[in-house]
């Protein structure tokens, strides 16, 4: 069994809550791209739990939870993770996490190369996290620099790094730029070699392992298909495929193998970064929503932009990432702000369009309106939520044409209504 787990929007939708939902009884949870680009809030026994790259099952000590081949690894960010949830009591072992030997290793010369890009595109900036997760994907296609297997393996690590350097260098210099140097990101290496080898191996030999012994596996997605390099927002998009498609390839399983794909999305869009946002509200409104939602990223802490439901975005996610079932979060916000307006429609070049053109910055949204509601306790049943957000939800599944499955009502994992 096999279930995937994407985003619908532009990433933030609470795929970590979902995935942490999820994996109560699996036996394997593979995260599967993007990087520490990607931030994912847990809230389980009375605690928060934020994460950048250990998968949001981490905190359940009984499930393998792994790093697949498809995610760039920033070493001093996973180290530091790993050692603030041990921290916080959670066992990390070699038994219970594993980091593909093949997944790319985000170096110091990619966060400065991530800098410099940004500059270089002066008012066509994509808004990055600086995170350096676009030129180690630059590297991964170029076939150069260090993976995982590397810092087991370090006869050749130097080689590797000072192969990936030779062009970042000469772009520094060119730039005004300091140069960086091979031998510095080589004892940084070898550092977190000492400190994370013990977790590196051969994950697809696990994965077949459980797909070969019918295991329950989850593949955890992260961003959102609104950002996906080829199916997102033009040039304002992660370097990554966090489709449902793109999440199977980085976790190393084939798509026949697939059984349920869930996608996750908040009852109103967030987003982090430049682009378009047809239905953005640059008002009170989108202010109250942003206030109401806690809408600030995990990794940046920068406030995100707010707006209505966009169902023609989301249609098209269901139908790109072949969606079997949605997850619905806060559902309990949006419903705060009386009358509520959701995109179904764009006008675009004079016409009513029900599909995402490529050109998403020159759509206008058509709205219709919806009755608000307020959740004053917590419901365990659909029967128990307010009439207005029952028939909110069953506009979403029709328009969608796809069922709800799970309703977040808060963040906790007590806060899940299954419909």
């Amino acid at each position: 069994m096999v279930k995937v787990i994407v985003g619908m929007q532009w990433g933030d939708e609470g795929k970590g809550r979902a995935t942490h939902y999820e994996s109560k009884n699996v036996d394997l949870v593979i995260r599967a791209t993007g990087g520490n680009n990607a931030g994912h809030t847990v809230v389980a026994n009375g605690k928060k739990y934020a994460m950048h790259l250990l998968p949001s099952s981490i905190i359940r000590p009984e499930v393998v939870s792994t790093i697949g081949p498809g995610v760039v690894v920033d070493l001093e960010v996973l180290n530091s993770e790993i050692e603030e949830m041990q921290k916080a009591g959670i066992k990390i072992t070699a038994e219970n996490f594993l980091i593909s030997e093949r997944a790319y290793i985000i170096l110091p010369h990619h966060k400065q190369m991530d800098a410099a890009e940004e500059e270089l595109k002066g008012k066509n900036k994509v808004g990055t996290t600086g995170r350096g997760i676009g030129p180690t994907y630059e590297s991964k296609a170029e076939r150069v620099g260090p993976r995982m297997w590397d810092l087991v393996h370090t006869e050749h690590l130097m080689e590797k790094i000072q192969q990936s350097l030779r062009k970042a260098n000469i772009v520094f210099q060119r730039l005004g730029y300091d140069k960086i140097s091979a031998e510095s990101e080589y004892d940084k290496c070898m550092e977190y070699s000492k400190k994370l080898k013990k977790y590196i191996g051969n994950l697809q030999k696990v994965v077949n392992e459980n797909i070969r012994n019918y295991n329950s596996i989850i593949v955890e997605g992260a961003q959102g298909l609104c950002l996906d390099i080829d199916h997102g927002d033009r040039q304002m998009v992660t370097s990554s495929n966090p489709n449902a498609s793109g999440s199977v390839s980085g976790a190393g399983i084939g798509p026949t193998f697939v059984n349920e794909v869930i996608g996750v999305m908040k009852a109103y869009c967030s987003k982090v970064g430049e682009g378009a946002f047809p239905t953005e509200l640059n008002n009170v409104i989108g202010d109250r929503i942003r206030e109401l939602g806690h809408e600030y990223g995990t990794t940046t802490g920068r406030p995100r932009r707010c707006g209505w439901l966009d169902l023609v975005l989301i249609k098209n996610a269901r139908f790109l990432n072949g969606v079997t079932g949605l997850c619905l979060n806060h559902i309990d916000t949006i419903g705060r702000l009386g009358a509520i307006k959701v995109c179904t429609q764009y006008e675009y070049n004079g016409e009513t369009i029900e599909y995402v053109p490529f050109d998403l910055e020159n759509c206008k949204p058509i709205y219709q309106t919806f009755k608000g509601w307020e959740i004053t306790r917590t419901p365990k049943r659909y029967e128990d939520l307010p009439i207005n957000a029952r028939r909110y939800i069953e506009f979403i599944e029709e328009y969608a044409c796809v069922k709800v499955k799970y309703i977040g009502i808060g963040p906790a994992e007590e806060q899940t209504i299954i419909k």
